[in-house]
């Protein structure tokens, strides 16, 4: 399906319509994990913006589509979501986390920017695995989907570290 038209004027109501043609209010927990998953997305179009190493940029490209997957899962209740995706993250976060040296503190979010853009995409990770959380309390929903954002956090943070170390900057560690 295509669009062809943006202005629908449907949600004016304060309903927004899922892809099975149901409508829930646009406050329900569904509607919020998607509109988490799709500011998730944005926030990694902004990353992708920066000069990025060419083996991440390509990386965080296939997140994005894993992330419209999961967007398109919780827009038809009751549709699968992929557990290749997770195995994929998992085989990303050690092949990053190879080449880091351990960490002794924890790391300020910050370095350079990508790194920081990464660390904001970081965060809205955990904000919307917290929304898709809150959502399977109530509702069916795929738990490979809660898995997939709990991995590409730690994802995320492994590549704040890469994206630090490819543009020659420390880590600054957090004093106590």
């Amino acid at each position: 399906m295509r669009l062809s038209r943006i202005t629908t004027r449907t949600g004016d109501n304060g309903t927004t319509g899922l892809a099975d043609g149901s409508r829930l209010p646009k406050n329900h927990p569904r509607i919020a994990a998607i509109g988490s998953v799709d500011e998730l997305n944005s926030q990694l179009g902004v990353l992708l913006a920066e000069t990025l190493p060419d083996e991440v940029r390509a990386e965080l490209l296939r997140i994005q589509n894993d992330l419209f997957d999961l967007g398109g899962t919780l827009a038809v209740p009751g549709a699968p979501f992929a557990e290749a995706k997770l195995s994929r993250l998992d085989g990303a976060i050690a092949h990053y986390n190879t080449g880091l040296p351990p960490l002794k503190e924890f790391i300020l979010p910050g370095g350079s920017r990508a790194a920081a853009l990464c660390h904001v995409a970081r965060s809205v990770a955990r904000r919307t695995e917290r929304d898709y959380s809150h959502l399977m309390q109530n509702e069916t929903i795929p738990a490979e989907g809660l898995h997939y954002l709990n991995r590409l956090s730690d994802l995320l943070f492994v590549l704040c570290r890469v994206l630090n170390r490819a543009a020659g900057r420390q880590e600054t560690l957090w004093q106590r």
